[in-house]
C-alpha cells in the first residue's frame, strides 16, 4: 500500500520533470503521456496527483513563489536580531542563489508561462513576489541605510534579475564548478547593491 510520503515523493517527482520538460518545450509543446513517462507511469495515471497541466503549472510557480518567501522568512527568523543586516543580507543571497542554481527550469517556466496561469494563481504569485521583495528591500536599507526605498527595491529587482540569469550561463560543463560560480554571483550580487548606494 502507497504511504502518504510516497504519494508526496511521486509528486514531487511529476513536479520535477513537468518542470524541466515545460522549459525545454514550452507548456503546450509537452503532452501529459511524456510528463508521465518521464517518472515512469502512464499519462492517465498523472491525474491521481493533479487534474491536468494546468494544475502542475500552478503548483509550480506558486510553490517555488511561496518556498522563496518563506525560506527568507525563516532565515531573518534564525538570525533572531543577533546577527548583523550585513550578516542577514548575506543568507538572503545565499539562499535566492542555491534557488537560482539548483531551479533553473522554475526560472525559465516563470519567465514564459506565468501568463498561463489563471489570473487568481497568478495574483497569488504576484502579491507573494511582493512580499519576498519587500523582505529585502528592508534588509538592504539596513545595510546601506542613505538608499532611498525607491532605489533599493530597484537594485533588489536589478539584482534579482542578476541572480536569476542562470538558465543563460550556458551548458552544464562551460562554467566553473557550483560553488565557484555560487560565490561569484553572491560578489556581484553583493557589488549592485554597493554601487547602488554609493550613488545616492
Amino acid at each position: 500500500m502507497a504511504t502518504r510520503t510516497d504519494a508526496l515523493t511521486r509528486r514531487e517527482q511529476i513536479l520535477k520533470e513537468a518542470a524541466r520538460l515545460f522549459a525545454e518545450r514550452g507548456f503546450h509543446g509537452v503532452g501529459v503521456d511524456e510528463i508521465g513517462a518521464a517518472v515512469g507511469i502512464s499519462g492517465p495515471g498523472l491525474y491521481r496527483h493533479f487534474a491536468g497541466k494546468d494544475a502542475m503549472l500552478a503548483e509550480l510557480l506558486v510553490g517555488i513563489s511561496g518556498q522563496l518567501l518563506t525560506g527568507a522568512k525563516r532565515r531573518l527568523a534564525e538570525s533572531d536580531g543577533d546577527a548583523g543586516p550585513e550578516t542577514v543580507l548575506d543568507s538572503l543571497i545565499e539562499g535566492h542563489i542555491d534557488f537560482a542554481l539548483d531551479d533553473r527550469p522554475l526560472i525559465t517556466l516563470h519567465d514564459r508561462e506565468l501568463d498561463r496561469l489563471r489570473d487568481s494563481d497568478r495574483k497569488l504569485v504576484r502579491q507573494l513576489q511582493r512580499q519576498y521583495v519587500e523582505l529585502w528591500v528592508d534588509v538592504v536599507r539596513r545595510v546601506y541605510p542613505a538608499l532611498a526605498e525607491p532605489s533599493a527595491r530597484s537594485a533588489v529587482h536589478s539584482v534579482f534579475g542578476l541572480l536569476n540569469s542562470t538558465p543563460h550561463l550556458g551548458r552544464p560543463g562551460s562554467l566553473p564548478g557550483r560553488g565557484a560560480t555560487a560565490e561569484l554571483l553572491h560578489r556581484m550580487a553583493r557589488g549592485a547593491f554597493a554601487a547602488a548606494a554609493a550613488g545616492e
